[in-house]
C-alpha cells in the first residue's frame, strides 16, 4: 500500500540540518525498496497558491496557510501497513526538529467501478 509522508517543520530548523543527513537516509530508503519518490521543497517564499472561485483564478504569493511549520518535503513509500509506514517515517531525519504526517494514498474509483492511483 502507498503512504505519503509529509515533512513539516520550521524552515530555520530544517534549514540548519545538513543535506548530508537527509541524502544518507534517502539513499537507504531507496535501497530498501520502500521509496517510490521523495523530494525536498524550496522555501515557502518561492511558493504560489492558486484557487478558482466562480470561474475566476486567483494566484497568491507563498503558501496559503499562515503557520510556523511549513511543508518541507515528502516521501511516497510502499509499506505493508500503517505500522510499517510509521516505522519508515520515524527514520526521516527532520522528524527530530519537526513532524511527519503519514497518510494512506487514496485509490480513485470511477462510476464504472474502475480503480486506479493517479501516479
Amino acid at each position: 500500500m502507498k503512504y505519503i509522508c509529509l515533512v513539516y517543520g520550521e524552515e530555520s530548523k530544517i534549514g540548519a540540518m545538513t543535506d548530508d543527513e537527509c541524502m544518507e537516509y534517502d539513499g537507504a530508503i531507496r535501497k530498501s525498496g520502500n521509496c517510490i519518490a521523495s523530494e525536498a521543497l524550496q522555501r515557502t517564499g518561492t511558493a504560489k497558491t492558486l484557487k478558482i472561485r466562480n470561474g475566476e483564478v486567483t494566484i497568491m504569493d507563498g503558501p496559503f496557510a499562515e503557520t510556523k511549520e511549513a511543508l518541507a518535503g515528502f516521501y511516497l513509500v510502499d509499506a505493508k501497513d500503517m505500522g510499517q509506514a510509521l516505522e519508515i517515517a520515524a527514520m526521516i531525519p527532520p522528524a527530530q526538529v519537526g513532524c511527519i504526517e503519514v497518510r494512506p494514498v487514496r485509490e480513485l474509483v470511477n462510476t464504472r467501478g474502475e480503480k486506479r492511483h493517479l501516479a
